[in-house]
């Protein structure tokens, strides 16, 4: 099969090549891709990956070879898959916990949003607990996960608060259910009750000290690339400032999962939930959509397999 494997001789760390089909396991069923999107971790990883290694958390396609054991997808059923390699391939192993239903007829460019940015932004509000009628921030909110989490708190009863520093990314925030959207946590006029942070460093911290009494900080994602540093004191708890809580994530240990990707995934199909794809390319141009400096709208570019 083709896929796109790692090669540090090449000046994006990738070659799409012929490589040997994966062999299943009794537990294993084999998916054969339709599209795929490329998170930001999985570019940023590719440094400390050896040469031959095929990339890719998620993807979605169809199910050519059902797991020999009987667990898992059907022959012929769509699939949104999440694993820590192999999806940057015509076909990639799932297994029953690693994979969720797509409705029939589905979209795979829509659907290959679901498994990182999609399940992240569903997990990480559940660590809010309820927010109905509470002030959420979404920090890194033209994100794709922060797109995500914009839409599914505001869905809860939440009043969103959105960052951003793209003045074109301002509408779609609003129309995907921001009641507010800002530059920077300094241009908050108040306090929130919980935080969805995709770009840690100073944002985090600023985010944090906006946090109410009882408030929590999600650390979901480190796009900023800097430290976090906590002066003197910002930590103290008083009668303004006391049991707030912050919460570090990796969406690799959680589990049960695919119950959730399923229902994102029939979500979006039926017109509730917005991916925001911004862009479908073909899966040859992987190397040219994601070099340093290409320009990338809000979401989720996507890579069309076949």
């Amino acid at each position: 099969m083709l896929a796109w494997t790692v090669d540090h001789s090449s000046p994006s760390r990738l070659t799409l090549r012929e490589v040997p089909e994966p062999a299943p396991g009794p537990h294993d069923a084999v998916v054969r891709v339709q599209a795929f999107a490329p998170n930001h971790g999985d570019v940023e990883g590719l440094a400390g990956l050896p040469d031959g290694f095929v990339p890719g958390w998620d993807a979605a396609g169809v199910v050519v070879a059902e797991a020999a054991d009987g667990t898992g997808p059907r022959l012929g059923q769509t699939v949104v898959s999440l694993g820590s390699h192999g999806a940057w391939a015509e076909l990639r192993l799932v297994t029953a916990e690693s994979a969720g239903l797509a409705p029939e007829g589905s979209d795979p460019h829509a659907m290959s949003a679901v498994p990182v940015a999609g399940t992240s932004a569903l997990r990480g509000l559940r660590r809010l607990g309820s927010v109905l009628g509470k002030r959420v921030l979404v920090l890194g909110g033209s994100s794709a996960v922060g797109l995500f989490a914009v839409q599914l708190a505001a869905r809860s009863g939440a009043h969103v608060v959105a960052t951003t520093r793209d003045p074109g990314a301002r509408e779609l925030l609003l129309r995907l259910g921001a009641r507010d959207v800002v530059r920077a946590p300094d241009d908050l006029d108040g306090e929130v009750a919980g935080v969805i942070d995709l770009l840690g460093g100073s944002h985090l911290v600023r985010a944090f000290a906006r946090l109410a009494p009882g408030g929590t900080l999600v650390a979901l994602g480190h796009a900023a690339g800097e430290e976090e540093r906590f002066g003197y004191g910002a930590l103290f708890g008083d009668s303004n400032q006391h049991d707030r809580t912050l919460t570090t994530f990796f969406l690799g240990a959680e589990t049960g999962i695919g119950p959730d990707m399923s229902w994102l995934a029939t979500e979006i199909h039926e017109g509730r939930l917005d991916p925001v794809v911004s862009a479908v390319r073909p899966w040859r141009e992987l190397t040219e959509a994601f070099a340093p400096g290409s320009r990338r709208g809000p979401g989720k570019t996507v890579l069309s397999v076949g």
